[in-house]
């Protein structure tokens, strides 16, 4: 069937005019549609004034069919725009408007508006499949094109049906507005216009040498005087550290009389952009450069400061690869997408510099990172939302079948699954813990690795100080066991109160908002897992039993993340995919390597496909654990090695024949509500949740 053009309401400028004062056109829209698409850049209020616009809707309907949810793609915006907004309505911030983030939420029962990441709204629809406590809610950023947002998209399909008093509106800049109006067909089309944007320059050359023409490019413009801060888009983490240090350099060098230039990093950390605080922020006469990655193309920018845009066109993303279960990392232009946000950011009196020809064919959207990502704990989720009597998520972009297939093995691999590919007790217990579900056994490493690194990046000269700092907390176990020793000194540092917590991670060069939020994290996990009634092992850190028992719950999750150093000088063999790697650099192996050498035996918890290879997180395990912990299921189909002999003559020492399959799987799988520890002896000891 055909469909006419969309019903389409332009405002234009900037919405100077306050929506949540009434604007007609749009009022009815939403009114009388159940779904509303809007299409606006950046700098068009569209995050502030829509869903100003929405409460006032909401409230004059007395709320009868709840109140307004905001989702973002990162914590920072949620947490920015919520006091924004506060403030544009005169409120107080965490009463009628507030913000939910993980483990932090600042909301009350008063709260009609309330903007949170898009993976919380999803962990709520865990208790509220259907979403009744919202009259409307409103996807942001979906053109970012994250996980959440797109299985967020993809069920509201049908809880739309199954809810017809509810609201939705998607915010969202072309090309994806075009692609949700040819999706949910009849719904009307809301242009935002902004502002006329800057002017931009492009470079003929090709862009190899991107990154030093980004930076000459930064010095001619503070040695031309013009006013205004500048932006930096370079590709990866890495470059903008590197941009930071040589800029520092460089701004010792320059005349007194060109004034101060200040580098400014935003680093991504768990979905926040951390700006580096200086004393010449703001400051008279002082040029900020402020260095980002994609990341900050969508952020809550300082906009009335900002007048020069530098893009680089590239960036470095990781991707998922099912078949041998690991990430690489991969350089590649951006999209039109991207780069018409990046347009906006300097306004009309400004430039934007694209160091790629204008006519560089760049893809029109960004990429799905559905289509990117290791999908087990997105799947594992929609098993969930299936017992809860949502139907199949109608997927935007649906994720590649190898990638389907791998996610559900694993899950299987993990017990997550019954027979008949339902949610098994243990999945359950899984969906409710809100980490991957390798992760589900291992309260304070599982805390410590979703936190950001807690190791601080020294100072120039001072690297080896940081080095002899960090080696008073390795553990001759492993990297795993170096994580706890870490939070746990942190705790008893809290706990005698001799030296404040800050000065303490500051002299051991630790990260202490990283400490917090691992400290964070992991009382949310005990809090959820009270609230299921799951037993917590009692810590006794440091005994061989406990140690033993650590080691457990690492392998129940992460056997398919074993190798073997094959000729004893780190080259490690890893047993599912047959790729060699290295351990990396930091890690408490490679620092003391040439003292104790390196173990046989590991557990790693990630590996990337890279210049070097490098497994990180890094653990001494026993191949007899192995063999007892790994799913038969999961051992007998290793692809052939001499690793895998070995471990077949660990198990088959009589050099018997293999049982037939029906006798392995009667063997293998004994679980209970702690830890679905599968083995391949039908005697064992439990695992328990430490």
């Amino acid at each position: 069937a055909t469909r006419g053009p969309p019903k389409s309401i332009d405002f234009t400028d900037d919405l100077e005019i306050n929506l949540f004062d009434g604007l007609p056109f749009s009022s009815h829209a939403l009114v009388k549609n159940q779904l509303v698409v809007l299409s606006g850049m950046a700098k068009t209020g569209r995050s502030t004034q829509i869903p100003q616009w929405c409460a006032e809707i909401c409230l004059s309907a007395q709320y009868q069919s709840g109140r307004v949810v905001c989702t973002q793609t990162s914590r920072q915006q949620a947490v920015d725009l919520a006091l924004c907004v506060a403030d544009e309505m005169d409120v107080n911030i965490g009463h009628e408007v507030g913000y939910t983030i993980p483990h932090e939420t600042c909301c009350s029962s008063d709260t009609i508006l309330r903007y949170c990441t898009d993976d919380m709204l999803l962990r709520e629809m865990m208790s509220d499949p259907f979403l009744e406590h919202y009259g409307v809610i409103i996807i942001d950023q979906a053109h970012e094109r994250t996980v959440c947002t797109d299985i967020l998209l993809g069920l509201l399909k049908d809880i739309l049906l199954q809810r017809p008093e509810l609201r939705v509106v998607v915010l969202a800049i072309p090309p994806m507005t075009d692609k949700l109006l040819s999706r949910y067909g009849s719904a009307p089309l809301i242009s935002v216009q902004a502002s006329t944007p800057a002017g931009v320059v492009h470079s003929n050359s090709g862009n190899k040498d991107y990154f030093f023409s980004a930076l000459r490019l930064v010095l001619e413009i503070h040695r031309t005087k013009e006013e205004g801060d500048v932006v930096v888009f370079l590709a990866s983490n890495e470059e903008v550290h590197s941009a930071y240090t040589i800029l520092q350099r460089e701004c010792t060098r320059l005349g007194a009389e060109l004034g101060r230039m200040v580098p400014v990093v935003l680093c991504p950390v768990q979905g926040r952009l951390v700006p580096v605080q200086t004393e010449q922020q703001g400051a008279t006469g002082c040029r900020r450069v402020f260095l980002s990655t994609q990341q900050g193309e969508d952020m809550w920018w300082p906009t009335e400061s900002v007048n020069f845009v530098i893009n680089t066109g590239v960036q470095k993303k990781l991707v998922y690869h099912p078949r041998i279960r690991a990430n690489s990392e991969v350089l590649r232009p951006i999209s039109q997408c991207q780069a018409d946000v990046r347009k906006q950011l300097s306004g009309p009196t400004g430039k934007c510099f694209c160091l790629y020809p204008e006519d560089s064919k760049l893809s029109a959207e960004n990429s799905p990172q559905i289509l990117e990502s290791n999908i087990t704990p997105t799947v594992l989720f929609l098993k969930r939302m299936e017992i809860a009597g949502l139907g199949q998520c109608d997927f935007i972009d649906r994720p590649d079948p190898e990638g389907l297939m791998q996610a559900l093995e694993e899950l299987d691999y993990l017990a997550a699954l019954d027979d008949d590919g339902n949610l098994s007790e243990i999945g359950i217990i899984m969906s409710e813990i809100p980490l991957d579900p390798q992760m589900a056994k291992m309260l304070t490493i599982a805390a410590m690795l979703s936190a950001p690194s807690c190791f601080l990046e020294p100072p120039a000269g001072m690297t080896h100080e940081a080095v002899q700092c960090h080696r008073k907390f390795q553990h001759p176990e492993g990297d795993h066991f170096t994580l706890i020793n870490i939070y746990n000194a942190f705790k008893q540092c809290q706990r005698e109160q001799y030296l404040s917590a800050k000065k303490w991670c500051l002299g051991y060069f630790l990260d202490h908002s990283a400490l917090k939020t691992a400290e964070s994290i992991r009382s949310e996990l005990t809090d959820t897992l009270n609230r299921i009634e799951l037993p917590i092992s009692e810590p006794s850190f440091g005994t061989k039993t406990n140690t033993h028992n650590i080691k457990r719950a690492l392998l129940a999750g992460f056997f398919m993340q074993i190798a073997r150093d094959v000729d004893g000088s780190g080259n490690y063999f890893i047993l599912t995919h047959k790729h060699m790697a290295q351990v990396h650099p930091l890690s408490s192996y490679g620092a003391q390597a040439h003292k104790l050498g390196l173990p046989e035996w590991v557990v790693f918890h990630e590996y990337t496909l890279s210049e070097n290879n490098c497994m990180r997180t890094v653990s001494e395990i026993s191949p007899q654990v192995f063999l007892r912990i790994a799913p038969v299921y999961f051992f007998y189909n290793l692809p052939p090695s001499e690793s895998k002999d070995i471990l077949q003559d660990m198990l088959e020492p009589d050099g018997a024949s293999k049982q037939n399959d029906e006798t392995q799987k009667a063997t293998a799988v004994d679980s209970d509500a702690n830890g679905g520890c599968a083995v391949v002896t039908p005697t064992y000891d439990r695992c328990v949740i430490q």
